[in-house]
């Protein structure tokens, strides 16, 4: 069976605007999470946020997306997307093939509009430019058509774990001979639509985020977006290769609409799941990339199920410390960051963990290192307890 290797990525996120802007942040331990300054919110003010230091018009205007009714949610995603298919060296004519599938998540899409949304669902008369815009399948149907794709082409929306099963499936198309290549990824503006939601869930913290801390307030939510290019192993012999997606799963600890069970069913499911997956052991996981939203809820738990697992916990770290929980773009920014991780063998630190949860004892990684890395675990968990670990390999 063939294995499955990414050949392109791309990613935007509040610390960088490329790959490598955002591999010399993760270095240099740089934290995106500042006040909003581009983004109208009443929170403004209040809450720190993950925010991308450019314009919706300044992106615009530099990746030429002039088409009517384009919302910062298309644009991120189009900023990614571009940059994965350039890294992937894709021909026009591997873009457009049958064969070449584009599978995209995100949580809100164009409902980041919240304001215009609104008004349109209340006015008589024709509606705004926007209108197309609010289906949630409209960010990779403006892919599909700018790049005039013909291949399979699906939108996945499983709240913070949405993009890691856009790459599980990915791969799994590439596998079941569906696809020969995939075109995998995520985005998330953020949006008035969020915000909101998750501030009446009591989740959002008023500090910087501080991920497996005794003392962590919650979440930031941040926005961003990143893409992989993934092939079959025999199909890019003259292509650089970042890694081998070696193990994949996705479980359900069906517990409640916005936690996950007290035990980790899910994320020990899934992790488990992913090894099996991969043929590999717990002992050969050199690091894990957690989910880490510095909720209450998610550490707790995401600590336990690794103990539950691991023999010996792996080091590990949140990146969510430096960009800000993305939502259905998490997933994909950090399998991107596990790629960095295994192609420069490096551990990025995670930020603001003083003292680590004291039930567990846990203690997140919090200097850079250099080390020797074979197999990365990166864990995306979601509302409903919707749970995905991927493993990425050398290769």
């Amino acid at each position: 069976m063939s294995r499955i290797v990414v050949t392109g990525i791309g990613v935007i996120s509040a610390i960088g605007n490329t790959v490598a802007e955002n591999r010399t942040a993760l270095q240099e331990g740089k934290c995106g999470i500042t006040a909003l300054s581009l983004f109208p919110s009443k929170y403004a003010g209040l809450m720190p946020f993950g925010e991308i230091k450019i314009s919706t018009e300044e992106l615009q205007k530099k990746l030429n997306a002039t088409e009517r009714g384009v919302t910062r949610t298309s644009l991120l995603a189009l900023h990614a997307f571009a940059e994965a298919i350039a890294d992937s060296q894709l021909t026009n004519d591997e873009i457009t093939a049958f064969d070449t599938a584009l599978i995209g998540a995100s949580t809100v899409g164009g409902m980041c509009l919240t304001d215009e949304l609104y008004h349109d669902a209340n006015k008589n008369e024709g509606g705004s430019a926007y209108l197309s815009s609010y289906d949630f399948a409209s960010v990779n149907i403006y892919l599909q058509e700018r790049y005039k794709m013909s291949g399979i082409v699906n939108t996945i929306n499983t709240a913070c774990s949405s993009s890691a099963n856009a790459i599980m499936y990915g791969a799994r198309l590439i596998k079941s001979g569906r696809a020969k290549r995939a075109i995998v990824g995520g985005v998330d503006c953020l949006a008035k639509f969020t915000i909101n939601g998750f501030n009446a869930l009591h989740i959002l913290s008023s500090d910087i985020c501080t991920p497996f801390d005794e003392q962590r307030k919650g979440l930031n939510l941040g926005e961003g977006a990143a893409f992989l290019v993934l092939e079959r192993e025999e199909d890019v012999i003259a292509k650089n290769v970042y890694a081998v997606v070696s193990g994949y799963c996705n479980a359900n600890d069906s517990f409640h609409p916005s936690s996950l069970s007290d035990e980790g069913d899910g994320p020990y499911l899934s992790m488990k799941g992913a090894l099996e997956t991969a043929n590999i052991t717990v002992g050969d996981i050199s690091f894990i990339n957690a989910h880490g939203t510095a909720t209450e809820n998610n550490d707790a738990v995401e600590s336990k199920a690794m103990i539950r697992l691991f023999d010996r916990v792996p080091p590990f770290a949140s990146t969510k410390s430096n960009t800000g929980h993305t939502l259905g773009a998490a997933g994909a920014i950090e399998a991107v960051y596990s790629i960095l991780n295994l192609t420069h063998q490096e551990i990025y630190p995670g930020l603001n963990c003083k003292n680590p949860i004291a039930a567990t004892g846990l203690q997140p990684v919090k200097i850079y290192q250099k080390r020797p890395l074979q197999h990365i675990m990166s864990n995306s968990f979601g509302f409903g307890g919707n749970c995905t670990s991927l493993i990425f390999s050398t290769t």
